[in-house]
């Protein structure tokens, strides 16, 4: 039953989040500041949630095949490539340091 009033909870919390953003006044998300935070929000999301399914498994310090893709997509990054081969150099990485034993 702890799981439905979770769910429900849950639920509600999303609609009311919504709400509050539906129901802001236009001047404050004409801020600076704020069109700033909403940029870089999603972004900062993204990384949290990379790097938490990269580098742990639930508790634990996790160093695996999915690092050594992640990195080869950093340095694709940094050499400007473009993001389709960015995530394809991942991943070729990857399958081949799993294929290694890694």
């Amino acid at each position: 039953m702890s799981v439905w009033i979770a769910i429900g909870a849950t639920a509600v919390g999303c609609y009311l989040v919504k709400f509050l953003g539906l129901a802001a006044p236009a001047g404050l998300l004409e801020r600076p500041l704020v069109k700033r935070l909403a940029a870089l929000l999603p972004v900062a999301l993204l990384a949290a949630l990379t790097a938490q399914q990269t580098f742990s498994d639930g508790q634990h310090l996790l160093l695996d095949a999915k690092v050594a893709g992640v990195a080869a997509a950093a340095l694709a990054l940094a050499l400007r490539a473009p993001f389709l081969l960015v995530i394809g150099v991942a991943v070729v990485v990857t399958a081949g340091v799993r294929a290694l034993g890694g």
